[in-house]
């Protein structure tokens, strides 16, 4: 029997987002079958942001290695002990907005966003501009992502459930909620 269920774990992270003022849209599991690398994959939006231009999808990387290295190292353990916090699944914060018209100046956006995410959910901001045919005018379209380091040692004693990651996606959600209509008129 495996020392954690992940699936488990990916349904209560599901509710904990409902808990923090998200909606679940859809989900996704992903195997890969030669070297049984899993992906799960969960798009939600904030609740006030209902029908509106802004999605966040999670996902969750288990790389097969590192499940296996750690339920070996839980097995070995003594009964009382606890095992180190070496051990860790990469959780990816990833933001979407559609094309954007009137995009923001992205050192700002930058700058404003670092002050909402705060050192418990550094942000990466970045921005593509596509043209479409070389007569139009360019579409621009922003990159958010925070990435997030789940640890299996807490997991495994039930103590990850990521409450003050969860209040700061809502907050960056929030915020480009509000922002998100200068940006999209032209």
């Amino acid at each position: 029997m495996a020392v954690i269920d992940v699936p488990g774990y990916v349904a209560d992270l599901k509710d904990h987002a409902v808990d923090h003022g998200f909606h679940v849209h859809d989900e996704r599991h992903f195997v890969e079958t030669y070297s049984l690398r899993q992906a799960w994959e969960v798009d939600l939006h904030p609740e006030a942001g209902c029908g509106g231009p802004l999605d966040l999808h999670l996902a969750l990387e288990v790389d097969p290695r590192v499940l296996l290295s750690f339920e070996d190292l839980v097995a070995d353990l003594d009964e009382d002990a606890e095992p180190p916090d070496e051990f860790h699944f990469p959780l990816t914060f990833n933001w979407a907005l559609p094309p954007l018209p009137s995009g923001p100046d992205l050192l700002r956006l930058a700058i404003d966003l670092a002050g909402v995410g705060g050192i418990e959910l550094p942000l990466e901001v970045s921005a593509s501009d596509s043209f479409a045919s070389a007569t139009d005018a360019s579409e621009r379209r922003l990159a958010i992502v925070a990435r997030y380091q789940v640890s299996l040692a807490k997991i495994l004693g039930g103590e990850e459930m990521l409450c003050e990651t969860f209040d700061r996606a809502l907050a960056v959600s929030k915020f480009l909620l509000d922002a998100a209509p200068s940006w999209l008129t032209s």
